[in-house]
């Protein structure tokens, strides 16, 4: 139910190709913005499907880097159709009123040995939130590879309102997992 924000901050840290190169569009098969939430404990894993990325980086120049994703909310896949129908409903992401969440980097810093640290806003249903993901760079052939895992508060963006707001139920942290793949422009 709230893993929501998980890919949401998955597509902003994900940002280039070694050497400087201009980046394509993510390749949407390769690519993965997943989240795991604790339903009374237990991990129960989903994703978004639908997700578009802006991005520049060069990793000699972190710094220099951007990063942009927006999430169609209603693309949740929350493990069963059930699941799904409540979560886009107006105790969880409420996706008639807020049908996309978003991401804009701040700042990107390198963490050494192809490891760097995106911050940027994140917002969810209308609240806006400061938030920092570390993410790993990697270059396969002609892509580059983002990959990176953070965690979020639901209730920073009042997701899982009501009798959900409950913590017992379902966890407030929310754990993000991101994996974009994108090749350089030709």
């Amino acid at each position: 139910m709230t893993r929501f924000a998980a890919i949401l901050l998955a597509g902003f840290m994900f940002a280039g190709i070694a050497g400087a190169a201009e980046l394509g569009p993510i390749q949407a098969d390769k690519s993965r913005l997943a989240f795991v939430s604790k339903q009374m404990g237990v991990p129960v894993e989903g994703e978004f499907r639908k997700f578009a990325v802006q991005m520049s980086f060069d990793p000699a120049k972190p710094e220099a880097g951007k990063a942009q994703i927006e999430i169609d909310m209603a693309s949740i896949d929350a493990g069963s159709a059930e699941a799904n129908e409540e979560v886009v409903g107006k105790n969880w992401f409420n996706v008639k009123q807020f049908p996309k969440a978003s991401f804009v980097s701040s700042s990107v810093k390198a963490l050494g040995g192809n490891k760097f640290e995106v911050a940027g806003k994140l917002t969810i249903r209308d609240k806006t939130r400061d938030v920092a993901a570390p993410f790993t760079m990697a270059q396969q052939g002609a892509n580059a590879q983002f990959e990176g895992t953070f965690t979020i508060k639901r209730a920073d963006f009042g997701i899982g309102q009501g009798a959900w707001a409950d913590f017992d139920t379902v966890a407030n942290e929310v754990q993000i997992k991101f994996k974009f793949v994108a090749a350089a422009k030709k």
